[in-house]
């Protein structure tokens, strides 16, 4: 009997142990008002279990226990949201004003691979970014620093990269990042030559100059390689030729000073935002770099902000302040102020047609960091161009995710995904520039911050 007690004894101290050492594994962030990504009313007292990479439950305090063992982290007083994306991001730009200059500088250099990239990526993690897609790039230095963060090596946000722009011809001194194209054939060989680098997608720029048997060749093979592609938009007949041939999202507000978008460009994207047999029509507007040029010229401190510095070598800063030290003389911006009075009504005009649209911001270009360009963006579209928080929110967490086909492990706050998570002290859809300061990032279950 004796013997029996203590083999059952044993037996439960081994279960014990078992049990402490399961959920010694697990990490519960519990307290905040969560914000799934599906649009539903947040949930109160939330906990979520994180096991590993991956979420293990959702609940409340009510109605999910907390395992003994588990590692604690309060959120409340928080909202808890999924970790944002970026839609558009170059990760080879860190707001330098002058590209000629950086472009030889840096862009054909190791350096961008080496410094320039994780820097990005490193601040856009700070940020709450833990996705973004990288528009825009030389192709071996954003596939390895894709890479490197995929194998935790340095820290960013999981990378869907395009590589090279593909376009007619490149613009002077940016072949190393921009690939011509000459006729058909070449065209598929472009494409089949970055989806055997292992791109996420295809990226068109200054479509309506190619031939149109070319632009039709560069997505049919793309979409042959399930790969998505995304066209710019800053003149009407790119958006003609994009949506003639079947690109799955556009780039950028666009077409200059324009008061809007043609009608019949109006009726295209209508037409095909209404085949429901079809995905949807994606759109990343990239508005606020644009909307909110003139106030950051006119109160240039946020110039002096320490966030863009992190991990840049002091050298690399001092040449981007050096380049940004009259903000109102860029040739970049002279024509924004004409453009600015026509970016709201251009915005609305893209909701009412019943595109999908993306926040995304051209982070990197000029004075626009990554850092803080994405919350900008978000506080631009609720504060300025009156879009519901919530749906801001979904534009920046679960749709990006679904553009990309990879909303079954990104995107929510759900069981089962990848733990990719944020928290922001306050209420975001009461006050969404909250975003600017995120307090808790985790990414695959990781804490970053």
């Amino acid at each position: 009997m004796r013997k029996k007690l203590h083999l059952l004894a044993t037996g439960a101290l081994l279960l014990s142990t078992a049990s402490l050492a399961d959920a010694a594994g697990i990490t519960a962030l519990v307290g905040g008002r969560l914000i799934d990504g599906f649009g539903g009313t947040p949930v109160d007292h939330s906990v979520i279990l994180i096991e590993g990479e991956r979420i293990k439950a959702v609940g409340t305090e009510d109605s999910l226990p907390v395992p003994a063992g588990a590692t604690v982290i309060s959120t409340g007083g928080m909202t808890v949201l999924p970790g944002l994306w970026d839609a558009h991001v170059h990760t080879g730009l860190l707001g330098h004003t002058d590209y000629d200059h950086w472009d030889k500088t840096y862009g054909i250099t190791p350096r961008l691979a080496k410094d320039v990239m994780p820097a990005s990526a490193h601040q856009l993690l700070m940020a709450g970014i833990t996705s973004a897609r990288d528009l825009g790039a030389p192709l071996e230095a954003i596939i390895t620093v894709r890479d490197r963060i995929n194998r935790g090596e340095i820290p960013g946000p999981t990378l869907y990269v395009s590589g090279p722009f593909i376009q007619h011809a490149p613009y002077p001194g940016t072949e190393y990042e921009r690939w011509g194209v000459n006729g058909v054939k070449d065209a598929r060989a472009k494409v089949d030559k970055l989806a055997a680098a292992g791109v996420n997608i295809i990226k068109l720029i200054d479509q309506d100059l190619m031939q149109e048997d070319e632009v039709k060749a560069v997505i049919d093979e793309a979409h042959a390689h399930h790969l998505p592609v995304v066209a710019h938009a800053h003149r009407p007949n790119e958006i003609r030729m994009g949506l003639k041939y079947g690109a799955d999202c556009f780039e950028h507000t666009g077409l200059a000073t324009s008061p809007g978008y043609p009608d019949d460009i109006l009726a295209q994207i209508a037409d095909r935002t209404a085949k429901g047999n079809l995905p949807p029509l994606f759109w990343t507007p990239t508005i606020s770099v644009l909307y909110n040029y003139e106030y950051l010229r006119d109160n240039a401190m946020q110039l002096d902000d320490a966030g863009w510095q992190l991990d840049v070598p002091p050298d690399i800063v001092a040449d981007i302040k050096a380049s940004m030290r009259h903000p109102g003389q860029l040739s970049y911006f002279q024509i924004v102020p004409l453009r600015h009075p026509t970016l709201e009504h251009k915005f609305h005009q893209l909701q009412h047609t019943g595109v999908v649209m993306l926040i995304g911001t051209d982070s990197g270009v000029p004075m626009n960091f990554h850092s803080t360009s994405t919350w900008q963006e978000m506080d631009t579209w609720v504060n300025h161009l009156g879009v519901d928080p919530m749906q801001t929110i979904r534009a920046a967490t679960y749709w990006p995710a679904v553009q990309m086909k990879v909303d079954a492990n990104y995107g929510s706050v759900s069981e089962g995904k990848f733990a990719d998570i944020i928290a922001v002290k306050g209420d975001v859809l009461r006050h969404i520039d909250l975003l600017q300061h995120v307090d808790i990032v985790v990414k695959h279950g990781m804490r970053y911050k």
